[in-house]
């Protein structure tokens, strides 16, 4: 793939669509956190349904992701990303207009499904150019793709309060609009045109696994119903994510062209361990990102402009930590404290209640922000240097698969808890859940670092 051949530096025209690309999920993740509560009261549905907004985005963009990282690294990354950006404008036009409350989830998923190509995109860019300029670690491009994500989840919202306050709940998804039209122009006028010869004839074939896709699709959806709403009664949703995982799991072991490579784990569990580390971690940022805001406008009063003023301590937190540690190479320290610093902030969620100050509820979220600056950037890193380089869009697609569980069970932990007449002890519930997650990671985080010293020591490029 020829993207620029007379330079030794990253192509600056390719930054602008691969960050506009990318912000496309946690825009449209941070955003709705703010509108929860108003779209409830609209449709007259409780946090427990409203909670299918969140799941059903990141379910679509779990079963999406992987698929659409692997046709980019077949077919490169232009006619996908062009594809899936478009959606994301269609998805809001129904989003805009929903006859009833289930509607609005089927945009979701569509937005969802439009969200997949923005960071496999943007991953299998980095590494083609990495690869054309013998810059084999681009840290600085690393670093303001990350940035840039936290930068929108940021603005998100901050921007979703003003505009439910102009325009309702539907404003949120008006703003897709726009985004969708910039990624287009910006795609199809930067993005390089994938050749006969870039993609290589062997790959101009490709089967899709269906069968996979459905049994993932399966686990996935019985998992998340069951952990809505867990009961004796419910116990055979289980049953069938089990049946269904352990034959999924099967199917693609066998398959030629699996939906999800299981096989690029054999003999690399430092990219598990990244993985799981990724699923924890967004467990714990999304039990707050989602449970706070809807305390702080029912349990606190506050509205929803106000609670995104709230929230930007956090994101802003999280920009200074990536800007001011984002060229370190030091991983493993980045995964040690800021595992240990996430678990002290939830801990503090423990003693908010309706009469914390204003001020003390801005330092918690502040303290909140410190382990997402650290942790994100860390794993993406780590990702990078793990996976194999010809995998590298669908090993990247995969670890936002992983953090799209992550959220799914966030959504789900919400669903349940909230249910609560009391909003405040649904929140302490939703932090003791955080909790125990924060210890599992700090176990998955020591146990793991055995297999990055161990790939340090093997002579490949270092993740610590």
């Amino acid at each position: 793939m020829a993207i620029s051949q007379n330079k030794s530096y990253f192509n600056k025209k390719l930054i602008a669509p691969m960050i506009l690309g990318s912000i496309l999920n946690p825009i449209n993740s941070s955003i709705i956190s703010v509108a929860l509560i108003p779209i409830g009261k609209a449709f007259s549905v409780s946090p427990s349904q409203t909670a299918w907004l969140i799941s059903a985005l990141y379910l679509a963009t779990a079963i999406g992701q992987p698929v659409v990282g692997k046709l980019i690294d077949l077919y490169g990354p232009r006619l996908l990303f062009l594809i899936a950006t478009s959606l994301v404008g269609i998805s809001s036009f129904i989003a805009i207009f929903p006859p009833d409350f289930w509607w609005l989830v089927v945009a979701r998923v569509l937005l969802g499904l439009g969200t997949c190509a923005g960071y496999p995109a943007s991953m299998y860019l980095i590494r083609s150019e990495a690869d054309r300029t013998g810059e084999d670690s681009p840290a600085k491009i690393l670093t303001l793709l990350a940035i840039a994500n936290q930068t929108i989840a940021v603005i998100g919202p901050t921007l979703g309060g003003l505009l439910i306050g102009l325009g309702g709940w539907q404003s949120i998804f008006m703003m897709n609009i726009p985004l969708s039209f910039a990624c287009i122009i910006l795609g199809y006028t930067r993005f390089p045109k994938a050749s006969l010869t870039s993609v290589g004839s062997e790959k101009r074939h490709i089967s899709i696994d269906i069968t996979g896709i459905i049994f993932f699709g399966i686990t996935l959806i019985s998992t998340l119903l069951f952990l809505m709403s867990p009961s004796l009664n419910s116990i055979y949703l289980i049953i069938i994510s089990i049946i269904t995982g352990i034959i999924f799991i099967i199917i693609e072991l066998r398959s030629k062209a699996p939906f999800i490579d299981v096989r690029i784990f054999k003999g690399n569990s430092p990219l598990l361990f990244t993985y799981a580390r990724s699923l924890l971690t967004a467990t714990v940022t999304y039990c707050m990102l989602y449970g706070f805001p809807q305390w702080l406008e029912k349990g606190r009063g506050l509205s929803p402009s106000q609670t995104g003023l709230v929230l930007m301590p956090m994101f802003l937190m999280s920009i200074i930590v990536s800007k001011l540690t984002g060229k370190s190479p030091f991983i493993r320290l980045k995964l040690i404290v800021g595992g240990f610093i996430q678990l002290l902030a939830i801990l503090l969620f423990l003693f908010i209640n309706k009469d914390s100050s204003l001020a003390s509820l801005l330092a918690i979220v502040s303290f909140l922000g410190i382990p997402q600056g650290l942790l994100s950037l860390a794993n993406q890193n780590a990702v990078y240097f793990q996976a194999n380089k010809s995998q590298i869009g669908a090993s990247s697609g995969l670890l936002r698969t992983f953090m799209y569980m992550g959220a799914m069970l966030a959504s789900a932990g919400n669903g349940l808890f909230l249910k609560s007449e009391s909003i405040t002890t649904g929140m302490h519930q939703i932090a003791i859940f955080g909790t125990g997650i924060g210890i599992i990671l700090m176990i998955i985080t020591l146990v793991g670092l055995k297999g990055l010293q161990e790939e340090k020591r093997g002579g490949g490029p270092s993740a610590s």
